[in-house]
């Protein structure tokens, strides 16, 4: 199979919000999943959609391609890697494509009438490592970015590009479960301590004995976060 190109359009599942849209959430979902599959999960995890009165959920899907950790087997997968460990170079190249095609998605949020500014972006596992390369190499406008479970290898190309950094930047969300064993818990630690050194405002959220899942205390911290970052109009009115 080819590798992806930078002008597919990602297949994608949408919850609407309850009232009027003024607000997008882009959910990115972890290796071998679909953003079908990742909000059936949530659903699974939360015994309800995650739903907001004012902001659209979108849950792409990552196109097909080989995935070098399964020995070259196709998956959907944001971008391809050497190998899952955060002591290995980035395969910039998938990864770079991604972020253009997820930079036509947000994009096409701003086209509809959403303001960079009240646009989220972020996601499990691998769908968080992307979500981090989107925003803080591409889109360091929105108004935020989230990572579940997520990390960045130790010479990511997101460290170099916010060396050269000029402005305001996301804030970044991220939860780790303490007996993660295929993302290691410190990892992710390392991530959040490397972009805070480079003026990322971070918070981290360790959850004990959680292992490479989503968690009722998780999604609900993640909720809680979103609803702080984007506000619906009532909320706006009493700042």
């Amino acid at each position: 199979m080819a590798a992806v190109s930078r002008s597919v359009r990602l297949q994608r599942c949408v919850v609407s919000p309850a009232g009027r849209h003024s607000a997008s959430l882009i959910f990115l979902h972890g290796s071998g999943d679909s953003g079908q599959g990742l909000r059936k999960w949530i659903k699974q995890v939360l015994n309800q959609d995650l739903t907001f009165q004012h902001i659209k959920i979108i849950y792409p899907t990552a196109p097909p391609r080989p995935y070098t950790p399964m020995k070259g087997g196709i998956s959907n997968v944001w971008f391809d890697r050497f190998k899952i460990s955060n002591d290995c170079p980035e395969h910039l190249e998938s990864i770079d494509v991604m972020c253009q095609v997820l930079s036509d998605l947000i994009n096409d949020e701003v086209k509809s009438g959403i303001k960079k500014n009240r646009i989220l972006i972020g996601g499990f596992s691998m769908g968080g490592c992307m979500a981090m390369h989107v925003a803080y190499r591409n889109h360091q406008d929105v108004a935020g970015v989230f990572a579940l479970s997520s990390f960045l290898n130790k010479t990511s190309a997101v460290y170099q590009a916010l060396q050269k950094r000029d402005g305001a930047l996301p804030e970044l969300f991220q939860c780790h479960g303490t007996a993660d064993e295929l993302v290691l818990h410190s990892w992710g630690k390392e991530t959040n301590s490397a972009l805070q050194a480079l003026g990322v405002s971070t918070k981290f959220h360790s959850f004990p004995g959680l292992f490479h899942e989503l968690s009722t205390g998780e999604l609900e911290k993640l909720k809680a976060w979103v609803l702080a970052k984007l506000p619906g109009e009532m909320e706006r009115q009493k700042e």
